[in-house]
């Protein structure tokens, strides 16, 4: 064998033997893990991109931390922008940086907010979450407790709580009778921090209808626990406090051909010393309208009342009012008062 052919021999063994004690060592070394990073984001970190939902008015509230493994470095969490007005940020530096993004929304909107961690010259990447808010809408009137208020100046009624809505009718401060004008309201909606809209039940034609208003337009609201209840085919009245039965009488209602309409309404107002026995010692003016005219005062309108022919109740009788003696009414006057709603089946 030549001596060149030999030192190649050679050669090619040595390398052979530094590739197996390299690969021997792999073999040794633990894999590396991703999630090993130098620097990351930590619980309760939400996760990139979350979404959060909130009411006008509520408060949301994002907590954040993050972590190095690098030995005696700190750690520092703070806003890429600008926040939204009135957010609160706190934060405190660390190993583990911990904080606090929180923040009561007063306008609707959709909102980004973006927040970075860093220490030293390493960084985590960004984390950027969306905020929608939305209006807060609740119940103002159930079956036992209702509110309402009376209207402090004319005010147009909007299909939806807006000022650029479809005009449904006009409220005035006084009724048809000269009492002052109120309605129930059914439903809030807080549109922004300062701007408050009431869904209210009307009375005009078609029955049941509604719309908003400002609340602007009308007075503090007030608690109302009575709800009457008219059963036509029955000729009874039910009156019941926080749903719980506390008066029932035999009442009168309309003929067939001037009914007593159906639906949902409210007492609007009430009367006393008529002069005129017909009505009784005690009358209560209704929000709900007939397509004909009524025994009730300047016609349309639907009153709750006493009568001067006890003798025809129960019964179909009248001209769409709801008749009761006077014993009756009396009783009733002392358990309800306006605002309280009404419903006829």
């Amino acid at each position: 064998m030549s001596e060149r052919r030999a030192t190649t021999l050679v050669s090619r063994s040595f390398l052979a033997t530094v590739v197996a004690a390299a690969l021997a060592f792999l073999l040794l070394v633990p894999a590396a893990r991703s999630d090993d990073a130098p620097l990351a984001w930590t619980a309760p970190t939400p996760a990139d991109l979350t979404k959060f939902s909130v009411a006008v008015g509520k408060q949301v509230t994002i907590n954040l931390a993050a972590e190095t493994g690098v030995a005696f470095a700190a750690v520092h969490i703070e806003p890429v922008q600008q926040l939204p007005r009135g957010a609160h940020f706190n934060s405190s530096d660390g190993g583990v940086a911990k904080a606090s993004f929180r923040w009561t929304p007063a306008k609707t909107g959709t909102y980004t907010i973006e927040f970075a961690a860093s220490s030293l010259d390493l960084f985590a990447p960004n984390l950027r979450y969306v905020i929608q808010v939305k209006e807060r809408s609740y119940t103002l009137s159930t079956p036992a407790k209702a509110h309402w208020g009376f209207v402090l100046g004319k005010t147009v009624v909007r299909a939806q709580p807006r000022q650029s809505a479809r005009a449904v009718t006009t409220l005035a401060t006084k009724t048809g009778e000269g009492t002052q004008n109120l309605v129930l309201a059914l439903e809030g909606r807080d549109v922004s921090s300062t701007e408050t809209w009431y869904r209210v039940r009307l009375a005009i034609l078609p029955n049941n209808s509604t719309g908003w208003v400002p609340s602007t337009a009308l007075s503090k609201l007030t608690l109302v626990t009575t709800h009457l209840y008219i059963n036509r085919s029955l000729k009874r009245a039910t009156l019941k406090r926080l749903g719980r039965t506390i008066f029932q009488a035999r009442i009168g209602v309309g003929l067939p051909y001037w009914p007593t309409p159906r639906g949902e309404f409210y007492i609007r107002s009430k009367f006393k010393g008529f002069g005129d026995p017909f009505y009784g010692p005690v009358a209560f003016g209704t929000s709900a309208r007939s397509a004909v005219l009524t025994d009730w005062p300047g016609g349309g309108f639907i009153g709750v009342h006493g009568t001067s022919l006890p003798q025809l109740i129960p019964g179909a009788v009248s001209h769409g009012c709801i008749r009761m003696v006077n014993s009756t009414i009396l009783t009733l006057e002392r358990l309800m008062t306006v605002g309280t709603p009404l419903t006829v089946t």
